[in-house]
């Protein structure tokens, strides 16, 4: 589904992605971010919430859930609705992020072994269409669960996840958080182009710039994709999409050539068996 482009509603102190650049005060009531790509839902959600919970404070509203990885990560809400399918990450992607942080609410079409599965975890879910009378007794156990820290519920989510024939491999990273200059960034891994060891840093360089993190590269070897990211030098790790081809210099050295960018990097004898097929 094509994710809208992100609204600010008349009924609510709203933020998006585009002009949120730190987090904001802590409001005098509850706080909320509602996640849902479908702007006609996304709009009747926080509607009913302001007729059911006065004085929640809807602080943002994601139509996509890296919009919404973001948001979570910036204004740190205390509860969390999401709608489990959308473009970008899912729902479960981005409750896996709000785990032990805030109090997760799924907005869902009916699915028998997800609803079974968030009322064996005690995770609140609220049905597509809305029910004025479900969404009620949510927000009255909300209300209650406030009183106590945000619970995890990785055990609850893990009966959700993809099966192994069609997910990446378990904790394959998605995204990271990365610095560019005074700013944190959410970075997709899709959108890196390759990264390269910098002394205590590692380098993330994607087809329009670069940025830092402190994550050795030995530790993202172990967290990435394999089959999307190829080690081909002690200091260097490359999106396997991203590379244009492999050529050689004067020395007879293998170089990869990428698509979007001039950087060649060097690839190790260790690593030339892996461009044999090319």
């Amino acid at each position: 589904m094509h994710a809208p482009a992100p609204f600010s509603s008349p009924s609510s102190s709203t933020v998006s992605s585009n002009d949120v650049t730190a987090p904001q005060p802590r409001m005098s009531g509850p706080t909320a971010l509602v996640a849902e790509d479908e702007a006609t839902l996304r709009q009747q959600l926080v509607e009913q919430l302001s007729q059911l919970w006065p004085d929640l404070v809807i602080v943002g509203e994601a139509a996509d859930g890296i919009q919404a990885l973001r948001l979570l990560d910036e204004l740190r809400p205390d509860v969390l609705f999401l709608d489990i399918n959308m473009p970008g990450a899912t729902g479960l992607e981005v409750a896996r992020q709000a785990s032990g942080k805030s109090r997760v609410v799924f907005v869902t079409a009916y699915d028998q072994h997800a609803v079974a599965a968030f009322e064996q975890g005690a995770i609140d879910y609220v049905l597509k269409p809305i029910s004025a009378a479900r969404l009620f007794t949510t927000v009255q156990r909300l209300r209650e669960r406030l009183a106590a820290p945000p619970a995890r519920i990785d055990h609850v989510l893990s009966q959700l996840s993809p099966t192994p024939a069609t997910a990446a491999p378990r904790g394959a990273l998605r995204w990271i958080n990365a610095s560019v200059g005074q700013n944190l960034r959410l970075i997709t891994v899709d959108e890196i182009v390759y990264f390269q060891a910098d002394n205590k840093y590692t380098r993330v360089v994607t087809a329009d710039g670069e940025a830092l993190i402190r994550k050795s590269l030995k530790e993202l070897v172990d967290e990435l994709d394999p089959q999307q990211f190829w080690q081909i030098h002690r200091s260097t790790l490359v999106n396997v999409a991203a590379i244009a081809g492999v050529t050689r210099d004067f020395r007879g050295r293998m170089l990869v050539k990428l698509k979007k960018r001039d950087d060649t990097l060097l690839v190790s004898d260790t690593y030339t068996h892996l461009f044999r097929q090319m």
